[in-house]
């Protein structure tokens, strides 16, 4: 039996990992989950799958956690960061999936990393925001980051076997969210709700605007990155709208593999749990037949800058991608607020990444001192953009 902790378990991917802990319960089970605000769905979970340890975000919610009548068995960990913390470095849990958006998790993944834990990642702030620091930790440590993000988890299994030096490029495919092969103008009018409407995956709110924005694939390009030790010249994106072909990667011959497979997060989580074994899954197959045309072309920068501005942050200073993830997230609260415009997500990040004075960051002192000061920036620049952009 393989032990499990989730950081994030009532938000979509934390409850497709426990579907496949569901599927494999001679497998798999879970020692400690952690959530924010959702009591109601973490205290389902907790009754279904009696976890020795759980944390969530406030004392609040921790509060309105106890009135739903704890087993005796089971621990509440302090509020906050200390209990995503004290989840992420249960002794127990081989395995540590990082599910949550956002960076609070940032010091939980490095305690857990500390601790010899395999990390299966699924947050996307956290590389884009101390990728050099969580990577040299687990280099250090001798530990294993192993991807969920679909296209990320896909090109893992691309490399599996491979030299560096058979490697060309890396090329991550983006569906090209809900307002593919719009112009500028047309977005103009976009509103929240047109938004959240994405044609493939079924997500979270925040991601799934910077799917429509693009800045979704431009934190997966660095985060990429990271996880492969790629340069950004080396390291592409393509649309496609069918979301068939997860990513793949160009060999030095010219020769193109690629993972398909049907989409549902189930799969790449599966793999991060079996790793380095693969199990059959309670899926149904792809069907290559129905699948039909296989579409690829090009992204739109000049409609969506977001990509654009991500690959410039990686090519710069440290500080860069800090600021493009505190920026954009400041962003994109305020464009679901009703409060922002949409095209002005692109601009406000541009404006915040242009004011600020690149450097290297090689502490989270630094990590949090840089994101605290884009926040601060962007939230005041946006509060003179509005609704006009």
């Amino acid at each position: 039996m393989k032990a499990i902790a989730i950081v994030g378990s009532t938000g979509s991917i934390g409850q497709s990992a426990l579907a496949v802990v569901d599927a494999h319960p001679d497998r798999l089970r879970v020692v400690g989950l952690a959530a924010g605000d959702n009591v109601e769905r973490l205290a389902a979970q907790v009754a279904r799958h009696h976890p020795g340890l759980v944390a969530m975000r406030t004392a609040d919610a921790c509060g309105r956690l106890r009135g739903h009548g704890l087993a005796a068995d089971v621990t509440l960990a302090p509020p906050g960061r200390d209990g995503l913390v004290a989840v992420a470095s249960h002794p127990d849990a081989e395995v540590v999936l990082f599910a949550s958006s956002g960076t609070d998790s940032l010091e939980a993944v490095l305690a857990a990393i500390g601790c010899g834990k395999t990390i299966a990642l699924a947050n996307k702030e956290i590389l884009v925001m101390a990728g050099g620091i969580v990577t040299e930790a687990a280099r250090r440590r001798g530990v294993a980051i192993l991807p969920v993000d679909s296209e990320h988890n896909a090109i893992h299994q691309c490399l599996h076997g491979r030299r560096p030096t058979e490697v060309k490029r890396l090329v991550l495919t983006a569906s090209g969210g809900p307002f593919r092969g719009w112009t500028s103008d047309r977005l103009a009018a976009v509103t929240a709700a047109d938004a959240l409407r994405h044609p493939t995956w079924q997500m979270g709110r925040k991601i799934t605007i910077d799917s429509a924005t693009l800045m979704n694939k431009g934190l997966e390009v660095i985060e990429a990155h990271w996880l492969f030790d790629v340069p950004a010249d080396r390291i592409d994106v393509v649309v496609h709208p069918q979301s068939v072909v997860h990513s793949m990667v160009e060999l030095v011959d010219g020769s193109f593999i690629a993972q398909l497979g049907v989409t549902d997060m189930r799969l790449p989580i599966q793999y991060a749990f079996s790793y380095p074994d693969r199990w059959a899954a309670a899926l149904p197959p792809l069907d290559l037949a129905r699948a039909g045309t296989l579409e690829f072309s090009a992204p739109d920068t000049t409609a969506f800058p977001c990509l654009a501005l991500a690959y410039r942050a990686l090519r710069g200073a440290g500080s860069l991608p800090v600021v493009l993830n505190a920026a954009n997230e400041e962003a994109v609260a305020r464009f679901l607020d009703g409060r922002l415009a949409f095209r002005a997500i692109g601009r406000i990040i541009e404006a915040t990444l242009d004011a600020h004075d690149a450097s290297d960051v090689t502490s989270l002192a630094e990590v949090r001192r840089v994101d605290a000061w884009a926040r601060d920036y962007s939230r005041e620049l946006a509060r003179g953009v509005e609704l006009k952009v």
